[in-house]
């Protein structure tokens, strides 16, 4: 099989989600750059893998996706490598459910509102921040009553539910409120430096 590439900005946390799932199966990888925010828009050729022009998106041998969890199940079913998805259903379920809570109550409270807003804003709106705050601590409290015992959130094994959960809670680390608020939850803050320091994490952080 050839080289897998996906396409995107090192910048993105969902882009940053794939490739953590690339390097935990040990698959090397080709990182096509596309900006979705660059001066001049989004390239015109790059509406012909993904038609709402969002990022990632994903080749392998011709067959192109996009939508980020798509591509986490297809890279862990398609190759060999340690397995990322729990057999048990139950398990299973859990950790689709703690995937869908982050995309739908996480992301954008903890990356846009509080960390982009902090960091991207030479006048940041306190008071969206304060919003994003509130419901990042509400995402930690759930994320914490979920969490299996054992290294990882569902417990011994390491799952696409922790690669996903990584990479938008340390876009949050970028900012001091994100650090002090997870430091009132000592699991997941014991997660977070568990994965923290993986190669994988390591080798997919942007630098500069």
């Amino acid at each position: 099989m050839g080289k897998p590439i996906v396409y995107g900005a090192d910048y993105s946390v969902y882009v940053r989600i794939v490739r953590l799932v690339l390097a935990e199966k040990g698959i090397d990888h080709e990182l096509v750059p596309v900006d979705v925010f660059a001066t001049d828009g989004i390239p015109a050729w790059y509406f012909e893998h993904h038609p709402f022009g969002r990022i990632p998106t994903f080749e392998h041998d011709g067959f192109r996706l996009f939508e980020t969890s798509a591509i986490a199940r297809y890279v862990d079913e398609a190759f060999d490598g340690p397995a990322l998805q729990p057999k048990d259903p139950r398990v299973r379920a859990r950790m689709d459910q703690i995937i869908g809570l982050l995309d739908a109550y996480g992301y954008q409270a903890m990356v846009w509102d509080v960390a982009v807003e902090r960091l991207e804003k030479e006048a940041p709106d306190e008071a969206l921040i304060a919003s994003g705050l509130r419901q990042a601590e509400t995402v930690l409290r759930v994320l914490t009553s979920l969490k299996a015992p054992g290294p990882w959130l569902l417990g011994d094994q390491l799952t696409l539910a922790d690669l996903h959960a990584a990479s938008i809670i340390a876009y949050f680390l970028k900012v001091a409120e994100g650090q002090d608020l997870l430091a009132r939850f000592a699991d997941i803050q014991d997660w977070y430096a568990r994965i923290a320091a993986r190669p994988s994490f390591v080798r997919t952080e942007k630098v500069g």
